[in-house]
């Protein structure tokens, strides 16, 4: 096997980890009661100074996002890297401010980073290239 398909392997297992990790926090932005990182995300918004039901927007967003970062097209992975930046710096933001506990504190900017980091690998080319369709080469019949 080629030496370069191995970093390409590691990045794309890399990509399902992290999507793995928002969809679980899109999960658990809609489970109802306590969750395993401590009291229902329905308190939590709350005691931050969100109203309640703002967990399903922030769930909703979160779950796309991780569904766009496996899709194996450039601009997908870009989109949902640059939509969960904006809720990230919310997110730090918001744990910084409130005062949350250390792992919420230190969670936040760490995913704010990565999701940096993936959105300059996608990066486009040209602004165009996430509006234009992608167009698959026919094949042309033999006369």
């Amino acid at each position: 096997m080629p030496t370069r398909v191995w970093p390409r392997r590691l990045l794309t297992a890399f990509y399902w980890f992290v999507a793995t990790t928002f969809f679980l926090g899109f999960v658990t932005k809609y489970w109802p009661g306590p969750t395993f990182f401590g009291p229902a995300y329905s308190v939590k918004f709350v005691e931050w100074g969100y109203p309640s039901w703002f967990r399903f927007v922030v769930g909703a967003i979160e779950g796309v996002c991780a569904v766009l970062l496996v899709i194996p097209r450039r601009r997908f992975k870009f989109l949902g890297a640059t939509a969960l930046i904006l809720v990230l710096t919310a997110a730090t933001t918001t744990h910084i401010v409130a005062g949350s506990e250390v792992h919420e504190r230190v969670a936040a900017p760490a995913n704010l980073v990565i999701m940096v980091i993936f959105a300059l690998i996608n990066w486009p080319a040209d602004w165009r290239d996430l509006l234009r369709r992608e167009r698959v080469p026919s094949v042309s019949q033999p006369a």
